[in-house]
């Protein structure tokens, strides 16, 4: 999660599903693990985080697994990713205080660069800015994480696998190779 931490955030409108794609800061807090983002005020998501139980997908990496790498010729493509599922209860974070906070944190995590810019902004132009997010916090009380890379292939093929991927010009490829080998 911390590796990967663009993730969709689901929450439900009258029992249909909605989702949004956010990055996550993920932090632990007396013994709890908390995952911290912010929505922009459009966004009517934001209106439903504390109707239901929040579920937070992260699923990188992935990469694509070819039936060419196997030995036997009748094989279908398949696709290595790992992921996780964070459920928990949502909390605004509806001060002004608390989502300067957030909106630090997410510039320390993403853009520490940015940080010296950001300090130069009036006050006035970032509460304003304020005014335009929800932020939040999931805290998570069930996680299950999950993963398919190959487990069920021969050595051989596991082989061919990681040696294909790690030659790929794709990122997510090559993470999982690395995963591959992690897992002998």
């Amino acid at each position: 999660m911390r590796k990967y931490p663009f993730a969709i955030i689901v929450n439900t409108d009258n029992g249909i599903p909605i989702a949004t794609h956010l990055p996550f800061i993920i932090e632990e807090k007396n013994n709890k693990l908390l995952l911290l983002s912010h929505f922009a005020t459009a966004n009517a998501q934001a209106k439903h985080l504390l109707n239901s139980t929040t579920l937070v997908i992260f699923s990188e990496p992935n990469a694509y697994i070819s039936p060419g790498n196997y030995e036997q010729e009748k094989n279908v493509p398949t696709w290595n990713y790992i992921a996780v599922h964070a459920y928990g209860k949502t909390r605004l974070i509806e001060d002004e205080s608390g989502k300067f906070n957030l909106l630090n944190k997410t510039i320390q995590r993403f853009e520490a660069g940015y940080q010296q810019q950001w300090d130069g902004l009036t006050e006035n132009y970032k509460s304003n800015m304020l005014k335009g997010i929800v932020g939040f916090e999931v805290e998570i009380n069930d996680i299950q994480a999950t993963f398919k890379l190959s487990q069920n292939r021969t050595d051989r093929e596991r082989d061919t696998i990681i040696g294909e991927l790690s030659k790929g010009p794709d990122p997510g490829s090559r993470a999982i190779a690395n995963e591959m080998k992690g897992i002998r």
